[in-house]
């Protein structure tokens, strides 16, 4: 990579395209970042036949649900880093992005998960030098809220 510095539009792109195309369980799943900047975080994926928990009523299964809310946090805590990271190049803003991970995360499924796709939303709710928290939230098609979370994210 290049000793170039990167203004904030790069860097989110690099983070798009790190959760998009670089990850591989985010690809199982197609995730799709429909929304990136520092006020708005929006995730999609298509309901799946794979997906399925409960064969009988076609819900999407709880540990789909957590693992994109938990994608969703953890893109979400990416932006706080982001934030810090001006005047940066695109190798040290790389290596600031893999150190970040789960410390702690709270689902509460509110309904069950129907629907044709899915839109999962993050939110920072504190952004430290260390640890970041955020909240997560996922939609169905119809826009109706199906599950919350929070998610604790080592950053630093």
């Amino acid at each position: 990579m290049s000793d170039k510095k990167i203004d904030l539009d790069d860097r989110l792109q690099i983070l798009c395209k790190m959760y998009e195309q670089k990850i591989p369980f985010n690809k199982v799943l197609g995730l799709k970042i429909e929304s990136l900047n520092i006020e708005d975080v929006r995730v999609k994926f298509e309901m799946k036949e794979t997906f399925v928990g409960n064969y009988v009523h076609g819900i999407l299964h709880g540990g789909v649900i957590s693992a994109v809310l938990d994608t969703t946090g953890g893109l979400t805590a990416s932006l706080g880093v982001l934030q810090n990271m001006k005047r940066r190049t695109a190798e040290e803003i790389g290596k600031s992005l893999a150190k970040i991970g789960t410390i702690d995360l709270r689902i509460d499924y509110l309904r069950p998960g129907k629907g044709k796709y899915f839109i999962a939303t993050g939110s920072i709710m504190r952004a430290g030098r260390r640890v970041s928290v955020t909240r997560m939230e996922l939609y169905n098609d119809q826009d109706v809220l199906i599950t919350v979370g929070t998610g604790t994210y080592i950053v630093g």
